[in-house]
């Protein structure tokens, strides 16, 4: 498969071989692609296909049946002990994990916590940032997408869009190495969409950080993606560059995904 290699460095995210099962229902199948270091990667395809479960494996959230993935070089579900190979244990998937930071459909913030509660839980928790440090990362990151005045405030006193940027904001507390998007509009109204897709495009813009994006924003992934990744059935049926993707498809499922829900 194509990839841009930005850096000429190994994969940051690799998939190898993997497989997925719900019962008897095969949702990915002999999965097989890398991500380079830095570079944007969009997933297009109908729901259904596969695409949110892929950042679900990379979030450890479920495990693969077959196959293996590994991040910045080293596996999500095995380890080396005695010059073996064996299943990681939970610290293992905890030191890998750290490395990933993820922006959900529906925010998922801690309504319980005000804005600054929720960036600076994780970084001192897992991290080890001191308060001191956690809270002056996150005041940075606040005013980085525009929230700098809403700190103390609950998320139920913020609009969809504002809570959707401090989710943004929170996942970056981490300073991950990549960062995986879930349909990050699809709860969103309408006005409010360009907005968060202008902030992620700033960041994609001004960090090295590696992007996996699930998303139905056709103009985004055309406009945001190194490589555009379409999915159907658990399996990569075309990858190639947006340019390439959008104007001249070469497969015929492609070729329909795109005459339906792009404006022609």
């Amino acid at each position: 498969m194509p990839s841009v290699e930005k850096s000429g460095a190994d994969p940051m995210i690799a998939f190898d071989g993997v497989e997925k099962r719900f019962g008897d229902n095969v949702v990915l199948s002999e999965l097989s692609f890398t991500v380079a270091p830095g570079e944007h990667v969009c997933l297009i395809g109908p729901s259904g296909s596969g695409k949110t479960t892929i950042l679900r494996l990379l979030m450890t959230l479920e495990k693969c049946d077959a196959g293996t993935i590994t991040v910045g070089g080293t596996s999500l579900s095995h380890m080396e002990k005695n010059g073996k190979l064996v299943p990681a244990d939970e610290k293992h998937v905890r030191d890998v994990r750290k490395r990933i930071g993820m922006v959900f459909q529906q925010f998922n913030l801690f309504p319980n916590m005000t804005v600054r509660g929720n960036l600076v839980e994780a970084p001192t928790r897992v991290l080890g940032l001191s308060k001191d440090e956690a809270d002056a990362r996150a005041k940075e990151l606040l005013d980085l997408v525009g929230l700098g005045d809403r700190i103390d405030s609950h998320p139920t006193q913020l609009s969809g869009g504002q809570q959707q940027r401090v989710a943004i904001a929170r996942a970056l507390a981490m300073r991950p190495d990549v960062l995986l998007l879930d349909e990050v509009t699809s709860a969103l109204d309408p006005e409010l969409v360009a907005g968060v897709l202008k902030l992620l495009s700033d960041i994609g813009s001004s960090t090295d950080i590696t992007f996996l994006c699930v998303t139905h924003e056709m103009g985004f992934a055309r406009d945001f993606s190194d490589r555009v990744m379409m999915f159907d059935g658990g399996r990569v049926i075309e990858d190639a560059a947006p340019e390439k993707l959008f104007t001249a498809p070469e497969h015929e499922r492609t070729q329909a995904f795109l005459h339906a829900v792009v404006d022609r």
